[in-house]
């Protein structure tokens, strides 16, 4: 059973010593094994306390807790330009092991329609991503969680394109445009790096023209970093998405990889196949007949534009033949010339929020079928591009991260629940929608 808010804000004054709990607030949604609530104490700092539900959430808490640990240090050493939570306490379980707090961290949710061109939102994203995927892949390593390369990666992803086939659901012409951008050896030799996992406007804080906070650590692992740029490629505008991988290229030490954009691409059409996944393994008929909807879409757009080169934003500094490129196809995200865009217009909010303007007390959780990540909206994370929807099994946190029973390449993947952070000058709570609906998190209010 759930604890109560009262029990978690009573575990907060045992985990801080000093912290006077005023009133405590729940967030709209509780899900990811970890139940969680924001504690505001007399002197109305806010302070985020998470309690695993069971000894794996708990395990993987704890792996979240190390790799966080490391990241402050991180942080203080000036490596990263954003703040990360800071865990500050814990508290013991009856049951065994120990509940987590830490300072709720300020800024608002990222909002993509505010993406636009020149040196400011935008290049502060791209320039964050690119300081997140420079750390040491050690961190990751010495956290315990997940580790691949780059054909270990490949091949999961594969699996997870025949998961999908296996469903009926999948249009013929996707899984052989995917089969064929995946068995392109070449495009698929990249350097692996530190990845956040599961990003999406929920998890990325903002002030101004600057981000100050990265949030939902627990899909973190070393793997493909297309993955965190999917969900901008998708689903940003077209004018942000040009200053964001000039800021990423300027930022990065690495770069040659000239099929970065098309696999970032590719990863959020896949986005789709581990919705579709998530719906059959939970037995949800309306979760697969959406994801089935949004194939055939999919399928449509890209059949209407044959080659990518009409379709993929091509990075600043690259060629139109280095960013172009799965199978041959399109990758299927939207343009500002009319190129192809795998969202529906319904598809609203997918991790959807309707957050007001200080954060949900406690934002996006993060599920074992999580990923939000998808098209539309803000896309291919809530998952970033690997938690998508499939509760753990077979193919990522939504797909190839979450329980993948003798994968090659990995370790155990975290997973657990994280605030969102909130404006210190206001005190509007925000309302957390579905973080499995890969769709659009990007209408904010």
């Amino acid at each position: 059973m759930p604890r109560s808010p009262l029990a978690l804000a009573a575990l907060a004054t045992v985990a801080v010593p000093g912290l006077d709990a005023f009133d405590v607030r729940r967030p709209a949604q509780q899900s990811g094994g970890v139940d969680s609530a924001v504690v505001i104490d007399a002197t109305g700092r806010r302070w985020v306390v998470r309690a695993p539900q069971d000894p794996a959430a708990g395990a993987a808490l704890e792996a979240e807790v190390a790799l966080l640990e490391a990241l402050v240090e991180q942080v203080d050493a000036g490596a990263l330009p954003f703040d990360v939570p800071h865990p500050s306490g814990f508290a013991p379980l009856p049951e065994g092991g120990r509940a987590v707090v830490h300072p709720q961290l300020a800024g608002r949710p990222l909002r993509l329609e505010l993406l636009g061109p020149g040196p400011g939102l935008a290049a502060s994203v791209g320039r964050a991503i690119a300081a997140l995927h420079e750390l040491p892949v050690a961190l990751v390593e010495d956290a315990g969680l997940p580790v691949y390369d780059a054909d270990a990666y490949r091949r999961r992803r594969l699996a997870e394109v025949d998961e999908a086939a296996r469903t009926g659901r999948v249009p013929s012409s996707l899984l052989r445009r995917w089969e064929r951008a995946l068995e392109d050896v070449a495009m698929w030799r990249f350097q692996p790096t530190v990845v956040h996992g599961d990003l999406s406007a929920e998890h990325v804080l903002c002030r101004g023209d600057a981000v100050t906070g990265v949030l939902g650590w627990s899909e973190a692992k070393v793997a493909d970093p297309a993955d965190d740029l999917a969900w901008l490629l998708v689903a940003a505008p077209q004018e942000g998405v040009d200053p964001i991988l000039e800021a990423y290229t300027l930022r990065r030490t690495e770069t040659s990889d000239r099929h970065l954009a098309a696999r970032a691409l590719l990863a959020g059409e896949l986005a789709l196949a581990r919705w579709l996944l998530h719906g059959v393994r939970s037995d949800d008929a309306a979760i697969v007949d959406d994801a089935a909807a949004m194939l055939e879409e999919l399928a449509e757009h890209t059949a209407e534009v044959p080659d990518e080169r009409d379709a993929a934003p091509v990075p600043v500094g690259w060629t139109v033949d280095d960013a172009a490129g799965v199978g041959g196809e399109s990758a299927g995200a939207s343009t500002a010339d009319g190129g192809t865009e795998i969202t529906s217009d319904d598809a609203d909010t997918a991790e959807a929020t309707a957050l007001d303007e200080t954060a949900a007390d406690e934002g996006a959780t993060d599920d074992d079928a999580r990923d939000s990540g998808g098209v539309g909206g803000a896309g291919v994370g809530g998952a970033g591009v690997d938690g998508a929807g499939v509760d753990g099994a077979g193919v990522d946190g939504a797909g190839v991260d979450g329980a993948t029973d003798g994968a090659p390449g990995a370790t155990t993947p975290a997973d657990g629940t994280d605030a969102v952070g909130v404006d210190a000058d206001d005190d509007d709570e925000h309302a957390a929608g579905d973080p499995e609906d890969p769709r659009a998190p990007d209408a904010r209010s």
